[in-house]
Order: structure tokens, then sequence, then C-alpha cells
């Protein structure tokens, strides 16, 4: 069957070989366009794989686009998440949605997700991002269709690099055991992941060997040979429900099509800007077949609605005080990753140093420990896509007497892994350093599976591990430097993708454990020299109306809004930089609500883990008992994230300095109305 209209059981349309070869270079074309309109994504492996996308949503599965819910429709799991603006236009193509549409990629409030979210989108099987989950989802949905007795089959689109993931082997082993045929794993096979060839970051092979010792039937295509995939996938749907599961290996081309893309890794997480989207729309034969200027207006329209939205929401005062807005109070913006790539490059000679790479090395700067010294490269391991055994790995190392790093996104750093983590890492008290890299809603377009809103939750409940947030790319640098050679025990440093506001200066205190001050004294030419930052324990009391605390990049917020705070209300206001969440700087956030009476506290975290943590210290204090304080927190809501640009997503998460000091206005309104009702009952 393939495309049908389920109540009537008819198909709707037919495709020929030759007019799905047509239709996957269609999407090609669509694909480079919606790339280029959201500027960020992964071309590569998206275009590695439509052929196959073509042949599965357009001939092969049975679907009906006007009941996505429909009970005996075949299921596609997407387990390689990135890859969903190929799954979004095999849905348009199929009639699910208008290929039009999908231009909107990656924009906020899109249901064109930078990862897949299901119900966003109908023909979404699941939302999923976080490799190596997908073959497991798949197990579930054919066990589900055998203990209900349906003929429809799961097919589960995967990746090859995603093929590191143990969790991958685990799903293996359960599709072969409970002998379900009606499962169909499909291998997009393009040997390229971020870090570089498959083969040399991890090596997979023998695949085939692997998975037929495994108790799986396995069958090799080309990938971009149309009449061998639909024979392959037709093949598969003739299959009985029970019996040995199914592995396509599709041998593909990264960026197949585009000619300065094809075989390239660098393309794996990669857009097209407009002049090689024009160049690859030529290579394709589409320039005169895709609307692609009416498609990239649509894109700026709705864009340009997001962002009237966007400032129809945000709290408005005087003027605006938006970063660089102003002629004066400029600021640097540098992504605080640059930090720890600096600590390590500056710090790797140490021979017990040892670094393990994650398959994103150079988007978290950890690949800068060895990118200028070679000699440094046996100490350089790539663990591939597989967080938990790496972490595992590291504790052994430390166990030995090395000093190991590891770093991936903070979503995997502290959640994939987090009972190694807990059991390997801090059980037993080794010495590993995690960084927890792209912390927080800012880390974009990419969406909810790769912003990490939990991670401090995680970590900060582990015995023996402690916890740096910095808040620039300078402060990184400096809690990299102390973490690595000074502090000896589990630790783990969070830090964001974006490029964020430099605070800090290379004189600017930094204390593990001590959390700093920093009070505004006047307007300046740059931003950071309008703040004089002296540690919180030689700070002395200056009577302020409030005070906020802060970690990471929610620290220059915080100092923004005491700027706006002191513009437009004449406030004072104490920020604290609490760098160090764990262990906490007791007496800084004791000296504040005692000597302000207000604290507000902002995270780019799920309201509660700084928030939580400095609450525990007001309410369980003795020296606060009996005087009034006041809490407020700044964080995300209980929501998981969203596609989007950085500084909208912190505009719409509600994390900006102007949330920080509208926040402010209402706790100091109930402060002074405290103080006049106890000033008229002193009377």
């Amino acid at each position: 069957m393939a495309l049908i209209d389920s109540k009537s059981g008819k198909h709707t349309r037919d495709y020929s070989i030759e007019q799905l070869a047509e239709a996957a270079n269609l999407m090609r074309g669509y694909d480079l366009v919606a790339l280029a309109a959201a500027g960020s994504g992964h071309a590569g492996g998206t275009l590695s794989i439509m052929d196959i996308v073509a042949a599965l949503y357009l001939r092969v599965a049975d679907l009906d686009p006007s009941d996505p819910n429909w009970e005996h429709r075949d299921r596609i799991i997407w387990s390689a998440g990135h890859k969903a603006p190929a799954l979004y236009l095999g849905l348009a193509f199929a009639g699910f949605c208008k290929p039009e549409d999908v231009v909107t990629l990656r924009k906020l409030g899109s249901p064109f997700q930078g990862h897949p979210h299901w119900p966003k989108v109908p023909g979404v099987e699941v939302s999923s991002g976080s490799l190596g989950q997908g073959l497991s989802v798949a197990v579930g949905a054919a066990l589900a269709a055998k203990l209900d007795g349906r003929k429809n089959k799961v097919f589960c689109l995967m990746g090859d690099g995603e093929q590191q993931e143990g969790n991958i082997w685990e799903a293996a082993m359960e599709a072969a055991h409970y002998q379900l045929g009606n499962l169909v794993g499909i291998v997009d096979f393009n040997r390229l992941q971020i870090d570089g060839p498959v083969c040399e970051v991890m090596n997979i092979e023998p695949l085939e060997e692997k998975y037929r010792a495994f108790g799986w039937e396995v069958a090799r295509v080309d990938g971009h040979d149309m009449k061998q995939i639909v024979a392959a996938l037709e093949e598969a749907k003739t299959r009985p429900g029970a019996g040995k599961p199914l592995l396509i290996i599709a041998a593909t081309v990264k960026g197949k099509g585009v000619s300065f893309m094809e075989n390239v890794a660098g393309w794996h997480g990669k857009s097209p800007n407009r002049e090689e989207m024009l160049k690859g729309l030529q290579e394709l034969g589409l320039s005169e077949k895709i609307p692609y200027e009416r498609l990239l207006a649509s894109a700026r329209h709705y864009q340009a609605e997001v962002e009237e939205k966007l400032a129809a929401k945000q709290p408005k005062f005087r003027r605006d005080y938006w970063w660089n807005a102003a002629r004066n109070m400029k600021v640097k913006m540098e992504p605080t990753r640059k930090g720890f790539g600096q600590s390590l490059a500056q710090n790797g000679d140490d021979p017990r140093v040892v670094c393990l790479g994650l398959d994103i090395s150079g988007s978290i700067t950890i690949s800068e420990f060895y990118a200028n010294q070679p000699e440094r490269k046996p100490r350089w391991l790539s663990m591939g896509i597989a967080e938990q055994s790496a972490t595992a790995a590291a504790a052994g190392l430390a166990k030995e007497g090395k000093l190991p790093v590891l770093g991936t996104y903070a979503a995997f750093a502290a959640a994939r892994n987090l009972d190694q983590l807990r059991v390997s890492v801090c059980y037993g008290n080794f010495n590993v350093m995690v960084a927890g890299a792209h912390g927080g809603v800012s880390v974009g377009p990419d969406g909810a599976t790769h912003q990490a809103l939990e991670d401090l939750f995680a970590v900060c409940g582990l015995p023996n591990m402690v916890v740096v947030v910095p808040c620039d790319a300078i402060e990184t640098k400096k809690a990299t430097d102390y973490l690595l050679l000074e502090h000896v025990g589990p630790k783990y440093v969070r830090f964001a993708r974006e490029a964020t506001p430099v605070v800090t200066t290379e004189d600017t205190p930094f204390v593990f454990g001590q959390a700093n001050v920093s009070r505004l004294r006047g307007e300046a030419e740059q931003f950071v020299d309008a703040f004089e930052t002296v540690l919180a324990s030689e700070y002395s009391n200056e009577s302020e109306d409030l005070s906020i605390i802060a970690c990471g990049p929610m620290v220059p917020e915080a100092m923004r809004a005491a700027y706006i705070l002191k513009r437009d209300f004449d406030c004072e206001t104490r920020v604290i930089n609490l760098h160090t969440p764990k262990p906490l700087d007791r007496a800084a956030i004791i000296r504040a609500a005692k000597e302000t009476g207000v604290v507000i506290t902002a995270e780019e975290h799920q309201i509660g883990a700084l928030s939580g943590r400095v609450s525990e210290v007001i309410t369980g204090s003795g020296q606060l008992y009996g005087l009034p304080v006041i809490t407020g927190a700044i964080g995300v809501k209980d929501r998981f994230g969203d596609s989007g640009a950085p500084w909208e997503l912190i505009k719409e998460f509600e994390v900006s300095a102007e949330h920080i000091a509208q926040k402010a206005v209402e706790l100091l309104a109930i402060k002074k109305s405290h103080a006049r009702e106890h000033a008229m009952a002193a009377m």
C-alpha cells in the first residue's frame, strides 16, 4: 500500500521509481531553502537521507494524511532527530502539511522545531533528538503492535554515528529476543559524524556482523538508488510480524547532491547561506522550480511577527536598556565556552590531563586541548557518541591517577550519564571534571532536547560533586583553571553556547566557593567599568534596597537589571555572583537577606536549582529569624525549551534583565508597604 484513505482503503496516490527520485530531489531543494532561512541546522544528514525518506513516506509506509493517528498506520520513528527537516519534508510531500510551511524551521513558535516534537506536527510519531533512544521506542511500538494483534510495521531511522550509543545495542538485543519481525531499522550510513569519519572517531564496523550476531537479519542497499531502496523496503513490508527484526544499511553520501557539501564532515551541523543555497539549488536543477524568494520572504514575515510579539510581552521602562542599545555602557560579547578551551590549551602540558571527546568537541572547545599541540594527541581520547561509557571510563582513568576531562551538551553531560556520575564518579569520589556545555535556553534553535534546564538539579544533588557556573568567558577560564589543577574530586562546570556579555576582567576576583558582589557606581563607556566588584567577604554594607543573586549568564542580566532599577527607580542593588552553587557561600546569602530584606534569584534553568538552595539558606538561618525577608525567583517556569534565536528565548522564557527588574519593582512595593504598616503599628 502506502498513502491511502484509511476509511475506504483506497490509494490516494501512487509514485513510480522515477517520480520518487524526482520528489527526493525536490525535497532536497526545499531543505536547502528552509535551512538557509533558519540560519542553522543540519545540511549534511538531511541531504543524505532524503531518498530513503521519499521512498518510505510516499510509496512504502501505510499512512493516511487525513487521519494521522489511524490505528493501523505504519510507525516511522526518527531516532536521528537532528535530521528533522527531512522528516518534515517527507510529511509535507505526503500531504500532512505544506512544503512551504517548513520554511519557518527552527523559528520561535514554529511547529517545525530544530528536533521533532510530536504534539506539534501531525505525522511525527515521537519527540527525539537525544541520540540512541529511538530504537528502544521502536521496540516498544513493535511490541504494542504484537500485543494488540496489529499488522503494521515499525520503521526506525538511525544514523551510523548513533550506533556508538550503548542504548542502541540494548534495544537490538530486545528486538531479537522478542522476535520482532515487524521492526525494521534503517541506518543512514553516510560515514561521517561531527568530529570526522565514523571509523576514526569510534569505529562501529563490522556493523552487519554485529547485528547478525544479535539475532537480526541485515540487508545492504545503495541509499541513493531508488530502485534498490524501494525493493528493500517493500520486501520488509511483506515480512511476517514474528521472527527476526530487519536492519537495512543504506550507504549514502553526506550532503548528497550539492558538490561542496558532499563528504564534508563540517556540513553535519551547518546551514547554507544565501549564496550557498543558490548554488545548491542550481546544482540540483531546481533554481526555476522552487519559489525560493517567496519562501524566504515568508520566513522573514514570520520572523517579524515573532519579534513583534516578543516586544509586546517584554516589560517596558523609560528607554531601551537592551545590550549595546545606547551610546555608552557597551559590552563585548563572547561565548563562555571559549574560556574552557583556553584553559585546556594553557594547562594541557600536565601529563596527567586526559581529555575525552564526545563528538561535539569543536563546539564545546574541548578540542583546544590538542588543537595546536599535536604532541598531546595521545592524551585525546575520542569516545564517540557514548556519554555513559565515557563517564565511567573517566572514573577509571581518575582511579589510576589521571586528570580526566569530558564534556558535551549539559543536556547529556548530566542526564544521559547521571547514574554513571552518581555511582562510578561521585560514590568513589574520583577526580573527574565534567563540562556541561550549552546550558540553558540560550542554546537556541536546536530546541528542547538540547537545552539543559534540569542539569543543576541533578549534579547539585550528588554527594561529593562540586559545581561552578561561571558568568562569562574570563570567569570560565578561571573556574576551569582551578577545577582542573587544584580541586580534587568530582567537579562540574556549566557554561553557555551563545556569545554573552563579558562583565569581568582579569583583575576581577575569583575564589572557589566565595561569591562576588558587584555594585553599580555610575555610567561608563564600557559596561564592565560601571561596576565595582569585590569578594562578598570583603564587601561593606551600603544598605541597598535589594539583592539579586545570580549565576552564569544571568549575572550580566542581574547587573543590567541593577542599572535599570537605578536609572528608572533610583534603587540601589547588590548583585551577587554566586558562581559556585555547590558549595554555597552561605554567609554572602545571609548578609544580603539581612541587610537588604529583598532577595531575587536569577537562573537560566528551571526555577529551583539556585532559588531553592538560596531559600534553604535563608529559611534555615537563625540570624534571620524574625526579620522580614521577601524572596522572588527568575528562571524557567516548569516547561521544556523551544527552538528560536538565543536572545529571543531569553525574552520568551522571561529571564532577561527586564524581567528581573520588573520582579524587583513588585517586591520593593511589598517591602515599602510592610515598612509603612510597621511604622504605623509602632505609633
